[in-house]
C-alpha cells in the first residue's frame, strides 16, 4: 500500500465512522452537534497551542506561507471569475460554487498534514490555517455581498467574526508561544496534551457526522465544476505558482495539502446565512468529502 495512502487511511475510516454513527443515532440526542461544537471552541485551540507552541520554525516560514496562501486565494478567485463569465450562474449558485472551489476544511487539512508531514507539518498546517480563515471570510462574505444581493454585511460582525475564531485564536496563541519558547509546565502540558490527542480523531468523525449523502441526488454542473476546480486544478495551480515564486519543500506540500482539501462544513451555514443556494452547498460538501478519499492520494502521488 503506498504510504501517502496508508497515512491518509485512517483520516477517511474516521470521517465513515462518524457518518454510520449519526446514522445509527448513536449515542443519541443531539450528541454530535455538541460534540462539533466541543471539538471547535475546546479540542481544536487547545491542540494548537500546545502543537505549536512546541514548534520551532524559522521566522522566514511565516512571511512564505503568508505570501503563498495570498497568491493562491487570489489566483483562484480571478479563475472562478472567469468561469462565471462563462456559465453566468444566478448569484446564489456562483456564491455557493465559489466557497465549494477556495474554500478547505481544516480538520481534514490538519489531521492529514500531521499524519503525513509530522509535527512541522502539523505547525505550518495550522500557520496557514490562521492566514486563510480570515482571508477566505473575507473573501466569500465580499462575493455574496457582490452576486448574491447582500448588501447589508457589516464590516464589524466580520471582524468579530474573525478575531474570536477559535482557530484563529488557538494557532496566535501557539505561535506566540513558540515566538518566545515560553515552553509548557508539566501540569499545563498534561492538561493539553490529552485533549491535543483527541481534537483530530472527534474532528474527523464530526465531519463525517454532518454528510448529507441525500443533497447529492442529481448532481450537476455547479456541482461537477466546483468539485473539479477544487480538488483537481486548485493543488496543480499551487504547484505553478510555488514554482513561480521559486517556493519549495514542506511549505509547498502543506499548501497542495490544502488546495486539495474539501470545502468547509460552514459553508452551508455563511449560504444559507447571506443568500446562496444552500441546497446545493449541502450537496457540494458532502460530495467533495466523499470524492477526496480518492483524489487526496492521488494528488499527493502526483506533486509530491
Amino acid at each position: 500500500m503506498p504510504v501517502v495512502v496508508q497515512a491518509l487511511f485512517p483520516v477517511f475510516v474516521l470521517i465513515m465512522l462518524g457518518h454510520v454513527l449519526r446514522r445509527l443515532n448513536f449515542p443519541g440526542g443531539d450528541f454530535w452537534p455538541q460534540a462539533e461544537r466541543f471539538t471547535y471552541y475546546i479540542l481544536f485551540p487547545a491542540m494548537l497551542v500546545f502543537k505549536l507552541g512546541q514548534a520551532r520554525l524559522p521566522a522566514s516560514a511565516y512571511a512564505d506561507t503568508a505570501l503563498l496562501i495570498v497568491a493562491m486565494l487570489l489566483a483562484m478567485t480571478a479563475v472562478l471569475v472567469a468561469v462565471q463569465l462563462f456559465w453566468r450562474w444566478s448569484g446564489p449558485v456562483f456564491s455557493s460554487v465559489y466557497q465549494g472551489a477556495i474554500r478547505f476544511n481544516s480538520y481534514v487539512g490538519l489531521a492529514a498534514g500531521g499524519m503525513l508531514l509530522g509535527d512541522d507539518g502539523l505547525s505550518l498546517t495550522a500557520i496557514a490555517v490562521a492566514i486563510m480563515v480570515p482571508l477566505l471570510n473575507l473573501l466569500c462574505i465580499l462575493m455574496f455581498s457582490l452576486v448574491a444581493g447582500q448588501d447589508k454585511v457589516s464590516v464589524v460582525q466580520v471582524l468579530r467574526a474573525i478575531v474570536t475564531n477559535p482557530l484563529i485564536v488557538g494557532s496566535v496563541l501557539g505561535v506566540f508561544w513558540s515566538w518566545f519558547q515560553i515552553g509548557f509546565h508539566p501540569l499545563l502540558a498534561g492538561i493539553l496534551a490529552p485533549l491535543s490527542n483527541l481534537a483530530l480523531p472527534m474532528g474527523l468523525m464530526t465531519v463525517g457526522a454532518g454528510l448529507q449523502l441525500s443533497a447529492l441526488r442529481g448532481a450537476s454542473a455547479p456541482f461537477l465544476v466546483s468539485s473539479g476546480l477544487k480538488l483537481l486544478a486548485f493543488p496543480a495551480m499551487v504547484v505553478g505558482l510555488a514554482w513561480a515564486l521559486g517556493m519549495s519543500g514542506l511549505l509547498v506540500q502543506v499548501a497542495v495539502l490544502l488546495a486539495a482539501l474539501p470545502t468547509a462544513t460552514s459553508a452551508y451555514i455563511l449560504a444559507r446565512q447571506l443568500g446562496g443556494d444552500a441546497p446545493l452547498m449541502a450537496g457540494i460538501i458532502s460530495g467533495q468529502t466523499l470524492l477526496a478519499m480518492v483524489t487526496i492520494p492521488l494528488i499527493l502521488s502526483l506533486f509530491w
